[in-house]
This record gives C-alpha cells, sequence and structure tokens, in this order.
C-alpha cells in the first residue's frame, strides 16, 4: 500500500484515481479509452514533476515527518547485519527513545546510535516519538566511550523533535547531558559519522550530532527550533510554521551551502517513504565511503579537523562605517 498523501501530493492522488476508475470503467464495459488514459497518465507524471521540483522547505519538513518515513531501526535491519542492542547508561536507566549497539557494515564493526520513532501509539508511547531523556544521551555516550576502547567507528542516525521537555527530563538534567555529549564528543579519537534521516530539531539532535562527517538526507530538515516553535515566537502563533521554516534555511540544501552538512543524500521521487530499500542503500554506500575515507586518518587529525569543523560556523562579518 502506498503512504498516505501529504497535502500537497493530493492533486496528483486526484488524478491518479481519475486514471483508476478510467481504467476500470474500460474493464467494465470494454470500451476503448487507451487516448484517455495515456493523457491522463502523462499529467500524472508532469504533475508529479512540478510537485517535487517545488518543494518549499515547509514541503520538506512535512515528508521529513511522514509516518511512513524509514525510522533509526529500519536503517539498523537494512544496512547493518549482527546488531546487538546494548541497554541503560549506568546511572538512571534505559531509554526506548535512543536505542544503539553494535553492528556491522560491509564487514566493518561499528557502534550504532540513534533516536527511534514509533508508528503507532503503543510503540510512540515506548519511544517517547523520538524525544530522548537525559538517560538516553548518557547511554549513548556511553556507547561512544566503548568504540573509542574498542576503535571502533561510530555511526549517529537522528530523527527527533527535540529532547524530551517534561520536568522529569529538567529533573535529571536534560541540558547538562546533551552538553556534555558535546564536549565529549569532541574529544573523541575514532571516526564519528551522523546522518539526519528526518527531522533534525535542537540540541536533541546536536547531542549526538558532532561529528567528522556530517550527511544528511534530501528530504530531512535540521533546526535550532521547529518551525512551529520559531512561528509561535515571532508570529504569536503558528499557521506561520511554513513562513518559519523558509526563514530557518532548515533544508539540506541550505545546510549543504552554509558548510553545515558535508553531503547530501539523494531520495527517490516523493520521499524515502515510497523506496525505503533504494533510500538504505544510499546510506550504506554513504557510510562506508566515508568511512573509507576516515579511517585512514590518525586520531589527533581528526581531532584536529574535526575541532575546526565546527569552530568555523557562526562566523560574523561586520561593515566598516564609511
Amino acid at each position: 500500500m502506498p503512504p498516505v498523501p501529504l497535502e500537497f501530493e493530493k492533486p496528483i492522488l486526484e488524478l491518479q484515481k481519475q486514471l483508476d476508475d478510467l481504467v476500470q470503467k474500460s474493464t467494465d464495459q470494454s470500451v476503448d479509452v487507451s487516448g484517455e488514459v495515456q493523457a491522463i497518465r502523462e499529467k500524472i507524471e508532469v504533475t508529479r514533476a512540478d510537485t517535487y521540483r517545488n518543494l518549499t522547505a515547509w514541503h520538506r519538513v512535512q515528508i521529513a515527518r511522514h509516518p511512513a518515513r524509514p525510522y533509526m531501526l529500519d536503517y539498523v535491519r537494512d544496512c547493518f547485519s549482527e546488531f546487538i542492542e546494548i541497554h541503560g547508561d549506568r546511572h538512571q536507566g534505559d531509554d526506548d527513545a535512543m536505542p544503539g549497539g553494535f553492528a556491522n557494515i560491509g564487514g566493518q564493526r561499528v557502534v550504532v546510535v540513534g533516536h527511534q520513532k514509533g508508528r503507532e501509539i503503543k510503540e510512540n508511547l515506548k519511544r517517547n516519538f523520538g524525544c530522548a531523556h537525559p538517560e538516553g544521551y548518557r547511554k549513548a555516550l556511553r556507547l561512544m566511550r566503548m568504540a573509542e576502547k574498542f576503535r571502533l567507528p561510530i555511526v549517529t542516525l537522528i530523527d527527533t523533535p527535540g529532547a524530551f521537555p517534561g520536568v522529569q527530563s529538567e529533573e535529571r538534567n536534560i541540558a547538562e547531558a546533551i552538553a556534555f555529549n558535546l564536549r565529549e564528543m569532541m574529544t573523541l579519537k575514532t571516526p564519528i559519522i551522523a546522518i539526519i534521516i528526518g527531522e533534525g530539531g535542537s540540541g536533541g539532535a546536536l547531542g549526538i550530532g558532532v561529528a567528522d562527517r556530517v550527511l544528511m538526507l534530501e528530504n530531512a530538515y535540521y533546526s535550532v527550533i521547529s518551525p512551529e516553535g520559531c512561528a509561535a515566537i515571532l508570529w504569536k502563533h503558528r499557521q506561520h510554521a511554513p513562513e518559519a521554516a523558509e526563514a530557518l534555511k532548515l533544508t539540506a540544501v541550505d545546510l549543504a551551502s552554509h558548510g553545515i552538512v558535508d553531503e547530501v543524500l539523494p531520495e527517490p521521487v516523493g520521499g524515502a517513504q515510497y523506496s525505503p530499500a533504494e533510500t538504505a542503500a544510499t546510506v550504506k554506500d554513504a557510510i562506508l565511503r566515508h568511512l573509507s575515507a576516515l579511517q585512514s586518518a590518525k586520531p589527533e587529525t581528526l581531532l584536529r579537523e574535526r575541532y575546526a569543523k565546527f569552530r568555523k560556523f557562526g562566523q560574523m562579518e561586520e561593515a566598516i562605517p564609511a
């Protein structure tokens, strides 16, 4: 069954319905409508091409949030093998929103960790809608330190609207947990690859996003705040989220042009949800390519270049008054 269409995709769906009805009528009444069928098919292709060629930032945010989009454990299944999940942060407990463990990719043993959402209500409650608690970030760091100890590369898969902002999360010091990860990931003497596969929201994404290579799927987004949150602050209403999305420059193309991400990974027409297997193959190829390049570098070179990479963000220029 094809994914449920998004609002901006409905014109394509309506044309497809017309085509299906026409084909059914032809079958039932033995009427030759081949000319009409061909015309509608051509119109569908033109409409589809125009729709996906002119996606706005808000359209891409909607695609990134599509419930049929592949999630972290889908990529673990399709890109990796021999995955052994590790539980607990050795301080507070486990966090199902941030699974991670040891895995194999292309004959290379790695540590993989990331955000996991749920597709149904029960699973979403278990995964906390992909919003990790402090123990999730501490578990992630525990796994990364194990990777460093055993000289294994690290792969993180980012897909979260943000870290969990609840009272319990604040009581267990979510800000400190994320900040600690930022500092410690900068010093890990092993290659790190981060891939934004869906939503890349705020510090919740950055908490596992300090990496030697930051990759991003074409229809993912990465931002300091959600478009709705930005709209509520600047326009005092969430209805301005599409305008906020444009202003935030949160798309993969925008971020690549500013050097925030190192590579934009293409998706099938319409998004990863229309061909998860093709998207997984693209992600796997990118991981293997970048691992090959990073593993030839000495640890001190990795640390120096990683530090320089993040230090150059946010540069400002001041004009000298005439």
